[in-house]
């Protein structure tokens, strides 16, 4: 297996970033001792005949991860300014990769979404119906210490929450903060992508300063992504995927950062970023803490190992549809329309390459 295929997976296996454990985990690989070469040698063995052993070959992290397997992938908002600021899930991603391990589907939830979040003891929290958004927030509440809340906490509760209302297991998953991301994006060189709307920016100016918010909304001039391929830096790439009011809402959004994922995927494969040990350093570093890793017991390097065999140009990503939710004439929240959970069915069952043939329309093309 090379390393550029592994990579094309990794790229597409942690955070809401998922090219953030492409460099984390070839990092690791490059640590791994080298495989005695299997060409001759310049030196005469001691004897003409080899001595027997009985020692096996040790098998390859991650050889007993057969699949189905699914990745929970988190982008928050930590607000770090703000003492005691609790995490919001703003963008929830699944990969779903099937039996076989050749392929994979990468799909969000609205963070809207109204479901039902289990109690939580650790957090106090007693469970309720909300939105999907707050699992993250809930959960992150550590009992006697408002001030530091806990990103991983919340994450084992989201992770617990998507997990009950699409029925599937989540194996491992990763959590980026927007920093985390602001400086992914940077430390590549930023990222060429297709924009496939105009969007007018809420929170930035074109220089990048943020808007001033008044008792109204923001004011001032607006940062807009114009249509067509353009080259985004690490804020302009985070500003334009943050967005949600646009034609098309929070779903649309969705749509931008299944885009913008699989962009950097393919950056750090075809400019061979992982393969140079300096540049994984430097992406290493400028992340710092801004990621969080949960592997339910197994290190990343296992996933990259078991999903080494998945290029990155057999990723699909997929767009369920949904609907607003009402109350009194009140807004609750965002659901899913029948096509979209009827596509949660077909993937528990195995069903999803047939599902998409069938449906066309959920297939994101650019």
């Amino acid at each position: 297996m090379t390393r550029r295929r592994l990579l094309g997976l990794a790229a597409l296996v942690a955070a809401l970033l998922v090219a953030t454990a492409a460099v984390v985990t070839t990092r690791l690989v490059a640590d791994r001792p080298a495989a005695p070469s299997a060409g001759p040698s310049t030196t005469p063995p001691a004897s003409p005949t080899p001595a027997p052993t009985t020692a096996s070959p040790t098998p390859p992290p991650g050889a007993d991860l057969k699949g189905p397997l699914n990745l929970l992938l988190v982008g928050v908002d930590t607000r770090v300014s703000i003492p005691g600021w609790e995490p919001h899930a703003d963008a929830v991603l699944l990969l779903h990769v099937p039996a076989g391990l050749d392929r994979a589907y990468l799909f969000s939830l609205p963070r809207d979404l109204v479901v039902d979040i289990p109690a939580y003891p650790k957090a106090r929290y007693p469970g309720g119906r909300t939105k999907l958004t707050h699992a993250m927030s809930y959960g992150s509440r550590v009992p006697g210490d408002k001030a530091n809340p806990s990103t991983a906490q919340g994450y084992e509760l989201l992770r617990a929450t998507v997990s009950r209302y699409t029925g599937l297991r989540i194996d491992a998953g990763a959590v980026i903060t927007f920093g985390g991301f602001d400086k992914l994006v940077d430390t590549l060189g930023g990222v060429d992508l297709y924009v496939d709307q105009r969007v007018a920016s809420r929170h930035r100016r074109p220089d990048g300063t943020m808007r001033t918010l008044s008792g109204g909304g923001y004011i001032g001039p607006q940062m807009v992504y114009e249509k067509g391929t353009r080259h985004l830096t690490g804020w302009q790439a985070l500003d334009y995927a943050r967005q949600r009011y646009t034609a098309g809402g929070d779903y649309t959004r969705q749509r931008h950062q299944q885009q913008l994922l699989r962009a950097l995927a393919r950056k750090i494969v075809d400019e061979g970023t992982a393969r140079d040990p300096q540049r994984v350093e430097q992406v290493v570093a400028a992340l710092g803490r801004t990621l969080v890793y949960a592997g339910g017991g197994r290190q990343l390097i296992d996933f990259a190992y078991a999903l080494g065999g998945v290029p990155a140009d057999r990723l699909t990503l997929v767009v369920l549809p949904g609907a607003g939710v009402s109350s009194g004439g009140a807004y609750r929240g965002e659901q899913l329309k029948p096509l979209g959970r009827d596509f949660l069915t077909a993937l528990r069952g195995g069903r999803v390459d047939a599902f998409l043939t069938a449906h066309p329309s959920l297939r994101v093309k650019n």
